[in-house]
């Protein structure tokens, strides 16, 4: 297989790997998610010559988003 295939599909585990360690707390999950927005936004940012600018903005976005996507511990307890 060439490096063109091989590339995506290692993303994709290595995304699959993280999210998998999200956490169940508001806390973790926002930390998860500016980690994996943080990463994002800086190879999107690095496309336009501003990864750093990426890097901040997939980050606070990826903490909003891991923290509102909190599962609701209620809903699960026996």
């Amino acid at each position: 297989m060439s490096h063109r295939i091989d590339m995506p599909i290692a993303a994709l585990i290595v995304l699959g790997l993280l999210t998998s360690a999200c956490g169940n707390n508001p806390t973790d999950r926002a930390l998860t998610g500016a980690a994996i927005g943080a990463g994002s936004g800086a190879v999107v940012g690095s496309t336009v010559g501003a990864p750093i600018a990426g890097a901040v903005v997939g980050g606070a976005a990826g903490a909003v988003v891991g923290a509102a996507t909190t599962p609701d511990r209620d809903r699960y307890s026996y």
